[in-house]
């Protein structure tokens, strides 16, 4: 099944495509959107590579990947991610992710992409667990896991070849289960 394309209220996501290059590229440019990932912003060329990687993996997960999320304008919100988790690879759940240019911070953006995810997740694709992570110190990320019902699991290290500020207070995970979700969403 290859990945969908998906409907919110006030988004439309698609499958990561090689047309997104520019946008990833815009956003990966922003050191303050990347500062829970990495300790500089991303040369274009580095981005282009990742994409290019992100493409190959979607094509052999087929129905999960990166999505990029379209507002009713037109103008791409963010970058959404559902995907098998890496660190460590499992494969009894799918990690949510999200990366989103600061003009688009607390507008809802996040939540409303991660919701479908979630609901793609859970209702078409037949997942039953969906975790999250990110640095401690990453209060919007964390609050945005929150409202979307998922809760806090553990907190771990991670080696970092380049430490990220906050790295010391460590990572997070977040999950939520299907059955959490079918709760949440009823409430």
């Amino acid at each position: 099944m290859p990945q969908a394309i998906l409907h919110t209220e006030r988004l439309e996501l698609v499958p990561l495509s090689e047309e997104h290059l520019p946008f990833l590229v815009d956003l990966n440019s922003d050191p303050v959107v990347l500062r829970h990932l990495f300790t500089r912003a991303l040369t274009p060329a580095e981005t282009e590579e990742r994409m290019h990687t992100w493409l190959r993996s979607a094509r052999e997960t087929e129905a999960l990947g990166k999505w990029i999320g379209y507002s009713a304008a037109g103008e791409a919100v963010g970058l959404y991610m559902f995907e098998l988790p890496d660190n460590p690879p499992r494969t009894d759940a799918a990690e949510l992710g999200y990366r989103l240019p600061q003009r688009n911070w607390r507008q809802g953006y996040a939540k409303e992409g991660s919701l479908e995810l979630l609901r793609h997740g859970f209702e078409d694709l037949g997942i039953e667990r969906v975790i999250a992570q990110t640095m401690a110190v990453n209060e919007a990320s964390r609050a945005t896991m929150v409202s979307v019902g998922m809760s806090f699991v553990r907190r771990f290290d991670q080696e970092w070849e380049e430490p990220l500020a906050g790295h010391a207070d460590g990572e997070v995970e977040y999950e939520i289960t299907r059955e959490a979700w079918l709760a949440h969403r009823a409430g």
